[in-house]
């Protein structure tokens, strides 16, 4: 693949929502996978998803899927295989998230990154993690923290030793950032959602 790869990452049995798939789930009448994969398409020069589910194939014919390389579990894990199979820098956004925008995706895209080995959005949380761009020289210190039995997405954050941070005021410019990060953990952040999509 060349230039930068657009990774869609579905982990987690999603035990909140009963092992459903919460990618597959429809806010404003689209599925939120197929949200996230129109703001990366025009963000990226090519897609990927990263999944273990048998059906991955299934859902945007055409996209290439991978499943996890390392035996762990853990979100971690998730990005490790879109740095691996990329071959190169990644924009890695979680399935769950429906109101990315290609506006938010570009700004951190086009980020002056100097030295930085990533760029994260500022939410209300702090650094989100799925929604960032890693560099290639991550896999490294990436498997080094996997290695270590460190799967917390937070410490992965800590351990890197350059990073950029877009503060939370920028993000704002485009929208509400808690609204732009937004993910679905749950059946009532379907409800969620899908008031927050007929508020826009």
């Amino acid at each position: 693949m060349s230039g930068l790869v657009g990774a869609i990452v579905a982990g987690g049995a999603a035990t909140r929502f009963g092992g459903a798939p919460k990618g597959l789930h429809c806010v404003g009448g689209a599925r939120i996978v197929d949200r996230v994969a129109a703001a990366l398409r025009q963000t990226t020069s090519d897609l990927m998803v990263v999944s273990n589910a048998s059906d991955a194939t299934e859902w945007l014919p055409g996209v290439p899927v991978h499943a996890d390389v390392r035996a762990e579990r853990g979100s971690l894990i998730g990005i490790h295989t879109a740095l691996t199979y990329a071959n190169g820098d990644v924009l890695v956004v979680a399935w769950d998230m429906p109101f990315v925008t290609p506006a938010l995706l570009q700004m951190i895209r086009d980020r002056p990154r100097d030295d930085a080995l990533a760029v994260f959005p500022e939410g209300p949380s702090g650094p989100e993690p799925f929604c960032a761009l890693y560099t290639r020289a991550c896999r490294p210190i990436i498997e080094a923290t996997i290695d270590s039995g460190d799967l917390r997405l937070s410490h992965l954050i800590a351990r890197l030793p350059t990073r950029h941070v877009i503060p939370i005021d920028e993000i704002a410019r485009l929208g509400n950032p808690a609204t732009l990060l937004f993910n679905v953990n749950s059946p009532d952040d379907i409800a969620r959602a899908e008031a927050i999509d007929a508020s826009l």
